[in-house]
């Protein structure tokens, strides 16, 4: 398990990095994908659907919803 852990956080850290040279609209649609996928993923769970098929769509509302606001 703690290897898991070890991997998931160097992942998210390399992630982290490949933001530095996005534009503003990039930012945005990354950051609206990944909260529409934490809090579909987090809905699905609540209410017994699955969370594979709520992070998706979560991730694919949440992608557009940055898309339009960055604007």
């Amino acid at each position: 398990m703690n290897a898991l852990r070890i991997l998931v956080l160097g992942v998210a850290l390399i992630g982290l990095g490949a933001c530095s040279h996005m534009t503003e609209k990039e930012q945005k649609m990354l950051s609206g994908g990944a909260i529409g996928a934490a809090g579909g993923a987090a809905l699905g769970l609540v209410t017994g659907g699955g969370w594979v098929a709520g992070g998706l769509i979560g991730a694919a509302a949440g992608t557009v919803a940055g898309a339009v606001m960055a604007k």
